[in-house]
């Protein structure tokens, strides 16, 4: 959709005129639905005269198409400002163009990450050359056109009040390679690119091509795909996640033909639901259907598109993975096949500020023709949370779609021991199980007497195969979010202290080898699996007279887990200590299911210490077995990594 379309002399005249903000807005109003926000009209207002005086002095013919705010089919993502003409060979070719007001830019550690001050703070942004080569590989990858009819684009990004040289990083150089990126100073050089690339004005309609063009993905993309997936042990599948994998795959077929359909695949911690969910998205792209991967937790889509691609850099099938709020806007059935992985953490609003939208599951459902949603109700663990099985069929049958129901039974974690779970349930007093000891469990599970002995083991394990990480309850504030020097959590009684995961790795933070040195929380590590996991038990969860007793103000504050609790205290007191409860005990269920091979722990709280050892074997049997591992010295200082 292109919300203002104009020749070069047109959108001149409009600037000129002072004119330009309200007929983009006009525009907009009509064909989004919605006014957009002031900051976004301001822009508009600033940021095309820019543009305008650059298209001016390069000359660019008068016929030279001018695009603004188009929105790439089957996404929310908007292009600023498209130009399309022909080059100097008289080839037909589409360029890009990110605009940004920014006056300053600072650059991180992280891939196509800048921090930048917007709105009353600084932020996090994509970097805009990573932005305008995105949504070139997004038109790409899925518009037929370009891909058939030998029409080439060119991305580049503008920032014209900036004339910082931290866009030009070494480590961004991947991206700006691709679209290169013009300060404020840079003007000549933008010149020379937009001659460069549509000297000769658009004769042949080409936006109009673009914009009614079939979608589909293309062959590129799909061979790349394939090969990613080829031989990777990551992503086999196994028994019954076969004939998950094969039930989804027909039910996509059939909703092309006849009725909408929902699936709702039921798995616990290890069945399996994420390879299910890649292999999924590969095999409906190689059908040339639309299909995304999406998880409302980003660790989840960083962690499988990297174990996908080989890489922690980002790369185009990145546009294949994608966030739960990202279709508020899209049309109905617009997509083939919706994947949902991890639909228990969907959310009822979407946005930053959780004002978009009206239900995720919802606009999900409306947005494909088959949705299939992977889901654990067992994890659900913060009080935004709504994905439930009953929420997902309400929704499906409100949208007159067919739903089907399977569940992954087959353990392929915690040892592929059913035993350990149903444990783990029952000494949580999450439900009476079966298994209310571990006896005959082939699972390794200890407790440690210190926190110094948990670090020591995790760090041993580590060594193995970078698949040991410590993690914890969120119940030390994250002080040290942008200075590495700060250990949070700590322990004082035992000289602990060690830093939540650094900020600068984000979701990628698990498969960092360095990470061995920082704890996880459950946002860092849901929906992932190590070989072994070590668990720190903060005050949130303890043991009294042999009964769980679970507190969410003993939580960090800056925990969005359980935000809003105090306020449905006040409003329903018993329904909000069950639901917190609830929340806690889930908390730890996933904290201590995600080791394949063990899971260790140590509580901040002595009792809750002797209530779990009461469960472990006979505790010979590891005295040799930490002989095995280097000993990591017991600080009597603040930790520092190598220790």
């Amino acid at each position: 959709m292109i919300v203002y379309s104009a020749s070069r002399a047109e959108f001149t005249d409009d600037v000129f005129s002072n004119v330009i903000e309200q007929k983009v807005l006009a525009a907009f109003q009509t064909k989004i639905g919605h006014k957009p926000g002031k900051s976004e009209i301001t822009s508009w207002k600033n940021s095309l005269q820019y543009m305008n005086n650059v298209v001016v002095s390069a000359g660019l013919p008068e016929d030279v198409g001018v695009a603004i705010e188009y929105r790439i089919p089957t996404t929310s993502n908007r292009v600023d400002v498209i130009l399309t003409g022909e080059d100097s060979d008289h080839q037909d070719t589409v360029v890009i163009v990110e605009l940004k007001q920014w006056s300053d830019v600072r650059p991180t550690r992280k891939d196509a990450i800048v921090e930048t001050f917007v709105g009353k703070a600084n932020r996090e942004m994509l970097h805009p050359s990573y932005q305008a080569w995105t949504y070139a590989a997004l038109i790409e990858d899925f518009n037929e056109p370009v891909q058939t009819e030998n029409i080439q684009i060119k991305p580049c990004a503008y920032l014209h009040n900036c004339d910082s040289a931290a866009i030009h990083a070494a480590h961004y150089r991947l991206h700006t390679n691709l679209a290169p990126a013009f300060l404020r100073s840079d003007v000549e050089l933008l010149r020379d690119f937009l001659r460069r690339h549509v000297r000769y004005g658009d004769r042949s309609k080409i936006l109009y091509r673009i914009e009614n063009g079939k979608l589909r993905p293309s062959k590129g993309l799909v061979d790349h795909l394939l090969s990613l997936l080829q031989g990777n042990k990551d992503f086999q599948l196994i028994d019954d996640q076969k004939i998950v994998y094969e039930t989804a795959l027909e039910l996509v077929e059939d909703s092309r033909i006849g009725k909408k359909q929902v699936l709702i695949v039921e798995g616990g911690p290890g069945t399996g639901k994420s390879v299910v969910a890649v292999n999924l998205l590969v095999e409906l792209t190689r059908r040339e259907l639309l299909a995304h991967y999406v998880t409302r937790n980003a660790a989840p889509r960083a962690v499988y598109e990297s174990k996908l691609s080989g890489s922690f850099t980002k790369s185009h099938i990145s546009n294949l993975f994608k966030g739960s709020g990202a279709y508020t806007e899209t049309k109905t059935n617009s997509m083939d096949a919706l994947i949902v992985d991890e639909a228990h953490r969907l959310n009822e609003k979407s946005g930053l500020f959780q004002n978009l939208g009206e239900n995720q599951i919802k606009e999900i459902i409306n947005a494909a023709g088959c949705s299939v949603f992977f889901i654990d109700e067992d994890q659900r663990v913060t009080l935004k949370d709504i994905g439930e099985k009953s929420e997902i069929r309400k929704w499906a049958e409100q949208s007159g779609a067919e739903i089907r129901e399977l569940t992954l039974e087959s353990q392929f974690r915690c040892n592929g021991s059913d035993g350990y779970l149903a444990w783990l349930n029952s000494a949580l007093q999450i439900a009476e199980t079966a298994n209310p000891t571990l006896a005959g469990i082939d699972y390794d599970f200890r407790v440690c007497d210190t926190p110094n002995e948990l670090r020591e083991l995790i760090v041993a394990r580590n060594q193995l195969a970078n698949k040991a990480r410590l993690v914890a309850g969120y119940c030390w504030d994250w002080k040290g979010k942008k200075n590495p020097e700060i250990r949070d959590v700590a322990i004082p009684e035992h000289a602990f202290e060690m830093r939540w995961n650094l900020d600068q790795d984000g979701s990628l933070w698990i498969l960092k080898p360095d990470s061995v040195n920082e704890v996880g929380c459950i946002h860092t590590c849901q929906g992932l699996e190590l070989d072994y996991v070590g668990v720190i038990f903060g005050l949130d969860l303890v043991i009294r007279d042999g009964c769980i007793v679970t507190d969410a103000t003993k939580r960090s504050s800056q925990d969005r887990s359980v935000h809003g609790y105090k306020k449905m205290l006040k409003e329903n007191s018993d329904k909000a200590r069950s639901f917190a409860d609830s929340i806690i005990k889930n908390t730890y269920r996933t904290l201590m299911t995600r080791g394949q091979k063990g899971c260790y722990i140590y509580s901040v709280d002595d009792q809750t210490n002797e209530y779990f050892r009461s469960f472990q074997l006979d505790r010979k049997e590891y005295a040799v077995d930490r002989i095995r591992f280097p000993r990591v010295a017991e600080p009597s200082a603040p930790y520092e990594d190598g220790n």
